[in-house]
């Protein structure tokens, strides 16, 4: 079996070491690759977005089945055009992801459908935009319409900033052509969960729900990030909210997208916040997280693959399921001096060479490269240690320490991750109780 992984981030690493995992047997190839995929997979010189040269090769090399991590090539339409040729793909068609390069239409759909989400209200011109944030009566986020690496969105404390933030996205400074439209929405209070539905677009596989930490900074301080760290499990997520979650927010957003021939097959993600009046959609992403995948898949137990090729091939999830480890899961992320903004690259990393003897400690590449034999950073995440433990705080206390073990010129990161957890008195739940 041949399978083609579209993306060279952190996430990808992840799936390529799952999918290993769930077949040896594989020839798995990826875009490009990175400083740590290489005993993994074949590197293929086409990147992530050379949309029509992937799908010759794929033809050419008779690749069984491609996943696609980024949201850019799904955007692109990759999914359409591998579905053109017969190629077995998972990911959506660029109709349907929509619901993640458009924040505006993401929030007209649940507008139309009754989804709980936050009020809001989308421009395309600054003198609206501005006389909306000056008449509100509550605080805001700021948030540009398009695709921005997880980085699009401004919390505001005061209107003055909300309006900077306007100004500096709808002028073009602040994130090109994603802010060429903007959504301004009410700022919703609670905490943030992340859950990632495996679809075939009526039918769901709902995976162990996660918290991700977006700000820079500890205590959640600073700018907002593609991800820092996540953990699960969550305790806040019991079975009875989980239910709820799938009526009130996956099922009807599923079947809104088929309502509107914008049918939904891949991974859904709902960002939500879990408020006072219940649980309400921050935003939807059409493919796997980053940083939570690569907490996620060590808590899989069973096949990942499989769930997978049945959506690919056009297949049915009813009834489908996968089997999850007992435990917790906690990942730290090591990030470039300047992240998230400007960032020097080239400098040299040192991991220890013990970790990699430890059977519950894993090292995802994100931006690294190799350099004339040695480990250069190349983005701004740089790596994902995720450690398992029998509880959050001992699975954070694993990964903390091994990430502290990790240096480079410059080196960020975060020792807070799985706070929230920990101080609820929490963090010594596990999955399956």
């Amino acid at each position: 079996m041949k399978i083609l992984i579209v993306g060279n981030g952190g996430r990808e690493h992840a799936l390529l070491w799952k999918l290993r995992r769930d077949a040896p047997e594989a020839e798995l190839f990826i875009t490009r690759g990175n400083g740590g995929t290489a005993e993994l997979a074949t590197p293929i010189p086409i990147d992530p977005g050379e949309i029509q040269a992937l799908a010759g090769w794929a033809e050419h090399q008779g690749v069984d089945l491609t996943i696609v991590g980024p949201e850019g090539p799904l955007d692109a339409g990759i999914g359409d055009h591998f579905s053109a040729r017969r190629l077995p793909v998972f990911g959506p068609t660029r109709t349907a992801a929509r619901i993640e390069s458009s924040k505006a239409f993401a929030k007209g759909l649940m507008e139309r459908n009754g989804i709980p989400t936050a009020a809001y209200r989308a421009f395309r011109e600054l003198p609206e935009a501005e006389r909306y944030i000056r008449d509100a009566n509550h605080a805001l986020v700021v948030k540009a319409s398009g695709l921005a690496a997880g980085k699009g969105a401004v919390v505001c404390d005061a209107k003055e900033e909300a309006l900077v933030a306007a100004r500096e996205m709808l002028s073009g400074d602040a994130f090109g052509g994603a802010g060429r439209e903007i959504v301004v929405e009410e700022r919703m209070e609670g905490e943030e969960l992340s859950v990632f539905a495996l679809t075939d677009g009526e039918h769901s596989l709902i995976l162990p729900p996660l918290q991700d930490h977006k700000r820079i900074g500890e205590g959640e301080t600073g700018p907002n990030t593609g991800g820092m760290g996540a953990y699960a499990p969550v305790s806040l997520a019991t079975p009875e909210l989980m239910e709820r979650v799938e009526r009130d927010i996956v099922s009807p957003t599923l079947a809104a997208l088929r309502e509107e021939n914008s049918r939904f097959r891949g991974l859904l993600y709902a960002g939500l916040m879990l408020t006072e009046s219940g649980p309400r959609v921050v935003e939807f992403n059409c493919r796997f997280g980053d940083p939570e995948t690569q907490a996620l898949l060590p808590l899989l137990d069973g096949s990942l693959l499989e769930p997978i090729r049945t959506v690919a091939a056009g297949g049915s999830l009813q009834g489908a399921s996968v089997a999850i480890r007992p435990g917790a899961a906690v990942t730290t992320v090591l990030a470039s001096e300047g992240y998230p903004g400007s960032y020097p690259k080239g400098r040299e990393i040192e991991i220890p060479g013990d970790l990699a003897d430890d059977p519950e400690l894993f090292l995802f590449h994100a931006g690294t490269a190799l350099r004339e034999g040695r480990l250069v950073t190349s983005g701004g995440r740089v790596l994902a240690v995720t450690a398992l433990g029998r509880d959050v705080r001992t699975a954070a206390e694993r990964s903390r320490a091994a990430a502290e073990r990790i240096t480079f010129e410059g080196r960020q990161l975060r020792r807070d991750i799985g706070w929230r957890e920990v101080e609820r008195g929490e963090g010594r739940g596990t999955v399956d109780e």
